[in-house]
Parts: C-alpha cells; sequence; structure tokens
C-alpha cells in the first residue's frame, strides 16, 4: 500500500487476513507522526467494552459520553492527540460485538464516518488531510469475505 492509498481508500474499513498482512511500513505513509492504536476484537463484546477500548487506546478526554454519538465525536477531533495520520488496528474483528449485529454495524458506520472525515480537506488549514486508517485484521480469507459483505451491509444496506 503506497502514501496515496491513504487519499484514495474506495473502502473506508480495510480487512485484511492475517496471511496477506503486510509489513506496518508499507501500510503507513513514509513521514510524518502518526499515532497506531491496536485494539482486540475479543475484548469487545459489547458496546461498553468497545466505547472502554477505544477510549484507553486513542486517550479520549474525561468529557467522553460513553455512547457511539460521543465515540463518533471523539474519532472525528482528536485534538487531544495531534498527529499527521492515525491508524486503527482491530485484532480478531470478527469478534467484534458478535452478539449484536446492531451495536456491530453501528461501530462500522462510526469508524467510517472518521475515516471520510480525515480524509477530507473541508475546514482544514490548506486544505490538508489527516489520514484516518482502520485496519481489521481475520483469520482467513473466508472470513474477511464475510466481514466485508457485513461492513458493506452496515454502510450501504439502507441505515
Amino acid at each position: 500500500m503506497t502514501d496515496d492509498a491513504w487519499h484514495g481508500l474506495s473502502d473506508p474499513l480495510v480487512v485484511c487476513s492475517r496471511g496477506s498482512v503486510v509489513e506496518l511500513a508499507a501500510v503507513l505513509p513514509a513521514s510524518g507522526r502518526f499515532v497506531v492504536a491496536r485494539l482486540d476484537g475479543t475484548r469487545m463484546a459489547d458496546a461498553d467494552h468497545v466505547f472502554y477500548d477505544f477510549s484507553d487506546a486513542l486517550f479520549f478526554p474525561s468529557y467522553f459520553g460513553w455512547n457511539w454519538n460521543a465515540m463518533s465525536d471523539c474519532l472525528r477531533d482528536l485534538r487531544w492527540l495531534p498527529a499527521d495520520g492515525y491508524l486503527v488496528i482491530v485484532d480478531n474483528a470478527t469478534q467484534l460485538l458478535s452478539d449484536s449485529v446492531q451495536d456491530r454495524h453501528t461501530l462500522f458506520r462510526v469508524l467510517a464516518r472518521a475515516v471520510r472525515h480525515w480524509a477530507s480537506p473541508l475546514g482544514r488549514p490548506q486544505g490538508q488531510v489527516a489520514p484516518f486508517m482502520v485496519l481489521l485484521l481475520v483469520d482467513g480469507d473466508e472470513e474477511a469475505v464475510q466481514l466485508r459483505q457485513d461492513i458493506t451491509q452496515a454502510l450501504y444496506g439502507g441505515h
């Protein structure tokens, strides 16, 4: 993946099976200060654990409201964590909110909204974007296909 991939991702959430994972240096742009947050889907069985793990990994401020709207707001702000780009890696992504399809779809929409927000030059000094990438890691290619279908349903399936 090249620097251009940060600016032209067709899918806001990238799904990757472990067998095809590339070196982190190949995923990140060549220069700048980047925040890399690594989370584990097996730890995020319900919305409360999602809020806790994202808050912990990205140092959400004390006023974080512990709900989906507040998480969306924090992911699109991050002024307390200034960087030239952000990479959120979720291991075991098929385990994310495995008991609640509705919450899982809400999470995918929140993450996709953050990706699109950071990719937009509107309201930024000199129109500069700050890449925000979400990499969802799964064990195999079949899981990757299923997760991509789930994301497509969440983002484009009429919600």
